[in-house]
């Protein structure tokens, strides 16, 4: 999914922001990541089970090594001495076939498509998640003076999104709302439109914080009032 994000996109997202944190003394940031992980790891697995399973389904086909070319001559010596090179040619062979499934499985599954069929959600999930809180720590949303910190965030190429509360906030509110944010960021990026799903996503997070947390008098702008992209 190719999503380029205008400035005036950006300027949209940021007045939502502004908007919702003009009722409440709480804070919301909101990060777009174009990938989270490059999930190696997932191709290397799918990799070497595919090399272990695959050649299996040559040898009740009567696997030789001269389907190989290279592999064998033609010719057969009539004295059990030979049995043993037999063996290692086949075995030889059967390492060749190995690699090369392994290699060409992997290079499959590294094409971005690919790569998100074949990784579980939960990982992905999991990897989203991980990315959120990380990113949630390092903008500083969890020292804000009330502990009412909001996240929203959203994985590009995971099609993963993932809303984060500080604890100030979390505990007081129904989980559900967070869920609501999350499917109305989804719906916007299904579309095209991340501006709009962050629009809405900021809407839901800022009612919930308006009803729990209104505006002190002085009500500081703890956090920045944009979108990162990262």
């Amino acid at each position: 999914m190719v999503i380029k994000l205008t400035t005036e996109a950006h300027d949209r997202i940021a007045a939502a922001i502004a908007a919702a944190e003009s009722r409440t003394s709480g804070e919301i940031f909101c990060v777009l990541a174009r990938r989270v992980s490059s999930y190696r790891d997932v191709s290397l697995a799918w990799a070497a089970a595919a090399a272990l399973v695959l050649p299996l389904g040559l040898i009740p086909l009567g696997f030789d090594t001269s389907w190989i070319p290279g592999m064998a001559d033609g010719w057969e010596a009539a004295h059990l001495a030979s049995r043993e090179v037999s063996i290692g040619q086949a075995l030889g062979a059967y390492a060749v076939i190995q690699a090369v499934v392994f290699l060409l499985t992997y290079l499959v599954t590294r094409l971005p498509t690919v790569t998100r069929w074949v990784t579980p959600r939960a990982i992905r999930r999991a990897r989203v998640r991980d990315a959120a809180v990380r990113q949630f720590l390092a903008h500083g949303l969890h020292v804000t003076e009330a502990r009412t910190g909001v996240l929203i965030f959203a994985g590009l190429s995971d099609h993963q999104v993932e809303v984060v509360a500080d604890k100030g906030i979390y505990d007081r509110v129904d989980h559900a709302v967070w869920g609501d944010a999350a499917e109305a960021l989804s719906a916007g990026l299904k579309r095209g439109d991340p501006a709009a799903g962050f629009e809405a996503a900021i809407g839901l997070c800022g009612e919930v914080l308006a009803a729990h947390f209104p505006p002190h008098p002085a009500n500081p702008n703890e956090v920045p009032d944009r979108l990162v992209v990262i």
